[in-house]
């Protein structure tokens, strides 16, 4: 993108020769865009104006900061100020009689053009001797300099329905304009700096403040706050969903993956896994659809760099049990901390439930991999096929300086079917880690599932994959009750596995080598404990019903086994348990919390790592409490479009059910345009300022001022009109009363 700021006088034509270099872009096939800040423009007043060219439709809207190249209208004008935020390469091209040698001591080390387009104006009877009109006469200067060729100047003028004088004032501007690299090291200006005060309409002394401070008036004033994105709030893993959004809506793949692994070490898990809180959050979701963050975050872990791994540098030794989520967290946070992490876990294989309870149509292996990879390069020393009891835990205890417990939920519960049922029946984890080693055959077999999570629907689409046909899912409640991931249950329905609600199995019996299962009906009854209403059994004459199968899949839920703690040990979520050993104990993931997600897993687990780092280290790195959450309330909808969001493409249902192939696809970019970005832009970016300006723009007072990325309110003038606060897009700034 090239964007040129132009600086001249009221009654120059500034903002028209804007929409003439517009225009000539547009004529060579370019986007472009156009505009002026007028405010109380008059005759010989400063003003500015602006042009955007790309090759790319433009979205930004802002005041130009940061100009490829100056167009000066004025000499009057010239000054160090001219060069604020302009870029090294960028050209100055100045409507003066002098040579661009004779303005060394201002440009010195910059590229300047010169032309007396004042002189060619009146020559050409362009304006009056007073006021000469110089845009048309500038814009053959800027052509020459910023290479356009000329029938696209021709052909912008005769759209502007210009007269011939215009066009021979441009060309004797084209061909006179003189260029040149300045000597000597390149000047340098800050920012302007704004420092006089608003001036009055009714002041004389225009420049001057006026006598009466109007800050006195008002009865209420604008303050500045950012809130906390909605999604932000959700995310059990405390991720900066807003931020690393906006990084991958910059293009800037590298820094949305370093904001994402500050929180977590599994964004290609979460990114394929995670049910996605933050979408059910998304302020757009009644407005269109919500930002598809959780492909976002995988496409940042498929595509973006990962920083170089720290090594441990701590004399502190800590252990951590269990390599499921929250155990994989902590050893991650906890080595970045520089602390020395041994992990322990009891199968020969790390990842907990994410390697033998997710298949891999969900999460394949090498995904998996290579971010535990990432978190071992840290440093880390894993300790496979280590089993735990109450006695090696406590020799754990004895050899650190403090113990990590995730070992998740490892009892599995039951469901008494007679005392027949052997043979017929297993558990759905038991089922999901046979499955995906290929060590279990069910093809052919009619299978039931009981249960309704996301075990029950993983379990009956891998037996649906191994070729068991029909596959059945029994849920005592409807599907709306379903813990199961929404989009799991459809991608299943979609496969061909059948959901019956509003069942419960009461009993199994063998026949002829093969099982009948009976059942009974239910109905929705008063809510129980958990907010979901409780089944109850009909008593009709058709309550129960019998239905033949091979076999029958449990996945009810899991419970924490803590036969491996000390009698009459109470599980506190963050709290050590000390005293019984040598080290603290601390607990995380489902073990403590039984919140059932990776994400909330993750979360845990950081949050365990400050607590130890702070018992270790006495230093204390939790965040101080998020803000109020920036609710669809605080979105000014009418300063947004609709748009609808890029989906990533799903294996046909055709393709899924015999294969365990990928069913989500990644975002894929396509010629000419970034996908993940285009999707990262729909970002509204609630309660945070972007640095939009609208508040700026609509300031009657102009009491408002930015500098850099900071914003000033001059409360000795600022009536608490509120207009401000009304066109913040995102409700960053409210009005408190006095």
């Amino acid at each position: 993108m090239t964007e040129l700021t132009i600086c001249g006088r009221g009654g120059q034509g500034g903002v028209t020769l804007a929409k003439l270099i517009a225009t000539a872009a547009f004529q060579r096939g370019q986007y472009s865009q156009a505009f002026g800040v007028y405010a109380a423009e008059r005759s010989g007043a400063p003003l500015a104006a602006y042009v955007r060219i790309d090759d790319r439709e433009i979205t930004n809207h802002n005041q130009v900061r940061q100009p490829d190249h100056v167009i000066v209208l004025d000499r009057t004008l010239v000054g160090p100020q001219v060069l604020a935020g302009l870029k090294p390469d960028g050209w100055i091209i100045v409507n003066t009689a002098e040579s661009p040698d004779e303005l060394s001591s201002i440009f010195s080390g910059w590229h300047v053009a010169t032309v007396d387009a004042t002189a060619i104006a009146v020559a050409n009877k362009l304006g009056t001797r007073a006021v000469p009109i110089v845009n048309t006469t500038m814009l053959g200067a800027v052509a020459r300099v910023l290479t356009f060729d000329w029938e696209q100047i021709v052909g912008a003028l005769q759209s502007a329905r210009f007269s011939e004088a215009n066009l021979a004032a441009a060309r004797t501007a084209y061909e006179a304009v003189r260029m040149a690299l300045l000597p000597g090291v390149r000047a340098a200006a800050a920012c302007a700096k704004s420092t006089a005060a608003p001036a009055s309409l009714f002041d004389e002394n225009v420049g001057a403040p006026p006598t009466i401070r109007t800050g006195a008036w008002a009865t209420r004033r604008p303050h500045r706050e950012q809130l906390t994105p909605p999604c932000v709030a959700a995310c059990p893993a405390g991720n900066d969903v807003r931020s690393f959004v906006a990084e991958l809506g910059k293009n800037n793949v590298d820094g949305a993956l370093c904001i994402l692994l500050e929180t977590s070490p599994l964004p290609g898990v979460c990114g394929r896994v995670c049910p996605a809180p933050c979408m059910q959050r998304c302020n757009r979701n009644p407005f269109d659809e919500s930002v598809q963050v959780r492909e976002l975050e995988r496409y940042a872990a498929e595509h973006g760099r990962r920083p170089a791994p720290t090594q441990p540098w701590r004399a502190s030794r800590v252990a951590v049990v269990g390599s499921g989520p929250a155990g994989l967290s902590a050893t991650y946070h906890l080595a970045r901390l520089g602390h020395c992490v041994s992990l322990y876990e009891s199968r020969d294989e790390l990842g907990g439930l994410l390697r033998t309870g997710i298949p891999a149509y969900r999460l394949p292996r090498d995904v998996l991999d290579e971010e535990i990879s990432h978190i071992l390069r840290h440093g880390v020393k894993a300790h496979l096929g280590y089993q735990v009891d109450r006695a090696t835990l406590l020799e754990l205890s004895r050899r650190h300086d403090a113990v990590f417990v995730a070992t998740g939920l490892q009892e599995l519960r039951g469901l008494d079917l007679g005392p027949r049922a052997d043979g017929f029946v297993m558990q759905g984890v038991d089922f999901l880690d046979r499955a995906r080693g290929f060590d279990i055959a069910v093809r052919g077999e009619r299978v039931v599932v009981i249960g309704g999570g996301n075990t029950a629907v993983d379990a009956a689409r891998s037996a649906l994959r191994l070729g068991a046909h029909p596959v059945r899912i029994f849920y005592r409640r409807t599907r709306a009750e379903m813990p199961a991931i929404g989009e799991e249950i459809d991608e299943a329905l979609a496969e061909g596995v059948e959901l019956q609600e509003l069942v419960a199995p009461l009993a199994l019996r063998p026949d002829n080598g093969e099982a009948v299962l009976t059942c009974a009906r239910l109905a929705l009854g008063e809510p129980d404990q958990t907010g979901r209403p409780r089944p109850i059994p009909l008593t009709s004459e058709d309550a129960q019903f019998d239905i033949r199968c091979d076999r029958v899949i449990l996945a009810m839920g899991q419970g924490r086994d803590i036969s491996l703690l000390p009698e009459g040990a109470e599980v506190r979520m963050n709290g050590a348990l000390a005293g019984w050993a040598g080290a603290p104990l601390y607990f995380g993931g489902d073990f403590a919390t039984n919140d059932g997600t990776v994400a909330a897993a993750l979360g845990s687990g950081r949050r365990a790592a400050w607590h130890i780092h702070l018992a270790l280290t006495g230093e204390d790195l939790f965040p101080p409490p998020l803000q109020p959450v920036a609710s669809a309330e605080y979105v000014h909808w009418s300063q947004f479009d609709h748009s609808s969001a890029h989906h990533a493409p799903h294996a046909p249902p055709v393709q899924r059910r015999r294969s365990f192939v990928e069913v989500r696809q990644s975002l894929s970019d396509e010629p000419g345009h970034n996908v993940a970005a285009e999707e990262a832009a729909r970002c509204l970016s609630c309660g945070v300022c972007n640095l939009c300006d609208q508040c700026i723009e609509h300031c009657p007072e102009g009491v408002l001022r930015r500098d850099g990325d900071c914003f000033r309110f001059d409360f000795d003038y600022c009536k608490g009109c509120g207009v401000c606060a009304s066109q913040c897009p995102r409700g960053v700034i409210h009005m408190a009363e006095l």
